[in-house]
């Protein structure tokens, strides 16, 4: 049976890792319409990394989210939670509404303690937070840099070897409650790591929120304003 709801568009890095369900860039972590555009030239380290060159990376936003929106996308998303740091900017220029990344959520939780697990701590900085109104002294981990997570995702490998990626994931989120006991719920910054969110729940035994808990809200909402 085809789906005649309007799509949401999702802004993908220009990667080649494996994306298994869950991923944001799998359709099938979706029950609703997505499409994808390639920002071509535009790969994790451009978006990973503390000191982007941002007039560059606005500009592949800007010019793809129109071409997505031409498409009939409805809202759109990112394939990477650091392009949070271009919500406001993108938001602006965009003919359709945007959510970057899933640390939107955070200031949805304000009365919870806020705990994230990062593809990179070395490149999250208070302004990632502050661009979407969170704190920008939220308590975050990352995943090792010698991690098997690492080579696959920010290296941008061919293989994934997602057994070994679950428990780096549950170490992450063990190590993020030992530095900050008083947490209560854990925001996956990276649209890659959704698949584990069972997982790490199971482990902490705290409620675990990401990209896709973000965006079925968003589409929600913007279903109801149609």
């Amino acid at each position: 049976m085809s789906d005649h709801r309007s799509p949401l568009g999702i802004l993908m890095l220009d990667t080649r890792f494996p994306r298994i369900v869950g991923d944001i860039g799998n359709a099938a972590s979706f029950d609703y319409p997505v499409i994808f555009r390639r920002m071509e030239g535009i790969g994790s380290a451009d978006a990973v990394t503390t000191h982007p060159a941002r007039p560059r990376i606005l500009a592949a936003l800007k010019s793809n989210a129109e071409a997505l929106a031409a498409e009939g996308a409805v809202g759109l998303s990112t394939s990477c939670g650091f392009l949070a740091l271009y919500q406001d900017d993108l938001a602006a220029v965009s003919p359709v509404p945007v959510a970057t990344s899933a640390l939107l959520l955070i200031k949805q939780m304000k009365e919870k303690k806020v705990g994230v697990i990062t593809a990179s701590a070395r490149n999250l900085t208070p302004a990632h937070f502050e661009a979407v109104g969170a704190p920008g002294d939220t308590p975050f981990v990352g995943l090792p840099e010698d991690s098997s997570f690492a080579g696959t995702f920010l290296r941008n490998g061919l293989t994934l070897d997602r057994d070994v990626v679950e428990r780096e994931v549950v170490a992450a989120g063990r190590d993020l409650m030992a530095r900050h006991p008083g947490i209560d719920t854990v925001v996956l910054e990276c649209t890659n790591l959704p698949p584990y969110k069972k997982a790490l729940e199971k482990a902490l035994g705290l409620p675990v929120y990401d990209v896709l808990d973000l965006l079925k809200g968003f589409y929600a909402g913007l279903s109801a304003r149609r």
